[in-house]
């Protein structure tokens, strides 16, 4: 295990920087939370469950139901980080959801975010 000290970062204390930089630009939670339940398989009362527990985000990603496949797909750069050279398995999955909600918080359509389009 890595000692990276994000991966001990209650996921409830991340979460609401997700929604607010979306709700920031027009966005809503809903839409925070459906990226999110599409990266990670998680039904939304099961998200709830995560957050209300206040699970570490490499617990969190550890109980994750499934990392949807498409998410291979998910390139760029976030934070300066280019998503496709992160080579900690953990860590790419948080900087492809922050890139998921980068996206959406700017204007991407919802279909193209989850890499339907």
């Amino acid at each position: 295990m890595s000692g990276h000290r994000i991966f001990r970062t209650p996921f409830s204390s991340v979460y609401p920087m997700y929604v607010q930089k979306a709700e920031r630009k027009g966005r809503t939670r809903a839409e925070v939370d459906e990226a999110i339940r599409w990266l990670t398989g998680y039904t939304q009362e099961a998200l709830q469950q995560q957050i209300a527990r206040q699970v570490d985000i490499e617990t969190f990603f550890a109980e994750a139901p499934g990392l949807n496949p498409a998410s291979e797909r998910v390139t760029g750069v976030v934070c300066g980080v280019r998503v496709e050279e992160v080579e900690d398995p953990l860590m790419r999955r948080i900087r492809i959801l922050d890139k998921l909600v980068d996206e959406l918080a700017k204007g991407k359509a919802m279909q193209k975010v989850l890499r339907q389009a």
